[in-house]
């Protein structure tokens, strides 16, 4: 019997829908693993820190957090970061780090192979 997905934020269940489904239709376990995470209980989502991306991800990679993001620290590179949500000041500091903050929706769209990719958290 199937698990009764119990969110109720309707973009977030379209969300999880869209991943398993790309999952399937392309193969790509990437994209069901991050489904998984978001099917999770708020409280275990992870919140990851600028200090912390900086420290993790390389220049040519994209990041990418099944949860917040936080402005904490700063980035001394060049990074996409894709992400749930997102602190105003963190957007701030990506984008003037010359960086580029997306939604998960926006990155499955510009890298549906899941190329390059990090799961941060």
């Amino acid at each position: 019997m199937a698990r009764k997905l119990k969110k109720t934020n309707p973009a977030l269940i379209a969300l999880i829908h869209e991943l398993k489904k790309h999952s399937l239709e392309k193969d790509i376990q990437l994209w069901k693993d991050i489904a998984k995470r978001l099917e999770k209980p708020l409280r275990n989502w992870p919140v990851v820190t600028l200090d912390h991306l900086d420290k993790t991800v390389q220049e040519k990679e994209t990041a990418l957090v099944p949860g917040k993001v936080l402005s904490q620290g700063q980035l001394s590179k060049k990074i996409q970061v894709a992400a749930w949500s997102f602190s105003e000041q963190s957007k701030e500091k990506i984008k003037k780090a010359g960086g580029t903050s997306l939604t998960i929706e926006e990155l499955i769209k510009k890298n549906p192979d899941g190329k390059n990719i990090r799961i941060v958290g």
